[in-house]
């Protein structure tokens, strides 16, 4: 059986270890990025490189329909990936149209769209906070009655914090659904839920869940985006029962949405006031802000290697998880008023990795023991505040 040749698509620079992985693998990797991102390829990573004209990353799709599909006269598509959350849905498109195999469009809004996905989570009775599409005003009008303000709108189909407002009163409610006209049903409002939130990383293959490393956020991504402060996250203790009960919600929750393989990336909130497990969302990729990297040196596991191994074997391979280690991590990130901020002096010998990026400071640190590492996260985030940390507004859309 020939390898497969794979064509990534990403208008955002990432995916360099999938794409050499897949390399290694042996097969034919071809890249469709945007143009914008020329020169900024590893080259021995892909066969050839296509581009296309962006704005702000953003592709027309008629354009790049027929781009690909003048592509596969020439070349036989066994693969399509997208490396960013962005390009889901556009990957899923084209392997309809072009009857490639993979994720299609049904399945990928339940990765993608933040009201599908709850939606599929009611139905398999996994807990959620109580939301409304922001469609019909009636039964947004009776939401906002039944449930207690605050609130949080969300757009349904953007990554992360962007996008998403805290809501206080109802005026303020109206104001905004007035304010976004006929972009109102690109959104849901749900139910601010206070407290802890955690996200578990996964590897899939043939349904079955190969591998999972549970993590919990120092403060909520959506306060720090929104409010400033630092960026955390490190690996819950092995065996706990907050662990276990996480871990276990994760498989029946991508069991219901019907990933086959891949890779995935689910956040869940603990709530303060009742304690219990609610679903937030989720993502058939790898998770951003560095958290590849965390969950790399805590088990030894790439996820973007792992998912190119995936990818190539097809179902149609043996496929095995390597064995992962069990140090623990954390990870730390942090905007800096410093364009090269120096870190020098931050010598502990439990530090693995270094942020190398302007205006920005980050670590990742390991041990053996989960509670040293929670420790040195507390002491650099302390530390970081005082000699770095700086805010600025979050996105209000991908592209600004």
């Amino acid at each position: 059986m020939r390898p497969p040749t794979i064509l990534a698509i990403a208008s955002y620079q990432k995916g360099y270890a999938f794409l050499h992985q897949a390399k290694a693998e042996g097969a034919r990797v071809l890249l469709l990025t945007s143009l914008s991102l020329k020169d900024q390829w590893p080259r021995d990573a892909v066969d050839e490189i296509f581009y296309m004209p962006d704005d702000n990353k953003v592709w027309n799709r008629e354009d790049t329909f027929k781009a690909v599909a003048f592509l596969a006269r020439t070349e036989c598509l066994d693969r399509i990936v997208p490396l960013d959350d962005f390009d889901l849905e556009l990957a899923a498109s084209l392997r309809e149209h072009l009857r490639i195999p993979g994720m299609g469009e049904t399945t990928v809004r339940r990765f993608r769209d933040k009201l599908a996905m709850r939606m599929c989570a009611n139905e398999a009775a996994i807990a959620v906070p109580e939301f409304v599409h922001i469609l019909n005003h009636a039964r947004i009008q009776r939401f906002v009655e039944r449930t207690p303000a605050p609130w949080v709108l969300k757009p349904r189909s953007f990554a992360g914090s962007i996008g998403i407002r805290k809501v206080e009163t109802a005026e303020e409610l109206w104001s905004l659904i007035h304010e976004l006209g006929d972009n109102a049903p690109n959104y849901l409002l749900e139910r601010y839920v206070p407290g802890d939130i955690f996200h578990v990383d996964s590897i899939v293959n043939d349904r079955e869940i190969l591998f999972a490393v549970a993590s919990g956020y120092g403060r909520p991504p959506l306060d720090v985006a929104q409010g400033g402060g630092i960026f955390t996250t490190r690996l819950l203790e092995r065996g706990s029962e907050q662990e276990k009960e996480l871990i276990e919600l994760n498989q029946h929750l991508l069991k219901s949405l019907g990933l086959v393989r891949g890779v995935s990336h689910t956040e869940y909130i603990i709530g303060k006031l009742d304690g219990k497990v609610y679903f937030l969302e989720t993502a058939a990729r790898v998770g951003g802000a560095h958290i590849a990297e965390l969950v790399e040196t805590a088990t030894g596991i790439n996820l973007w290697a792992e998912w190119a191994r995936i990818e190539v074997a097809g179902g149609k391979r043996e496929y095995k998880v390597p064995t992962p280690r069990h140090d623990y991590a954390g990870l730390l990130v942090s905007l800096a008023k410093q364009e090269h901020p120096d870190t020098s002096a931050y010598q502990y010998p439990e530090i693995v990795w270094r942020m190398d990026k302007q205006h920005h400071v980050g670590f990742i640190v390991k041990d053996e023991s989960h509670t040293r590492v929670q420790h040195l996260l507390d002491e650099l985030r302390d530390r970081v505040q005082e000699d770095f940390w700086a805010y600025a507004p979050a996105k209000s859309t991908p592209t600004e």
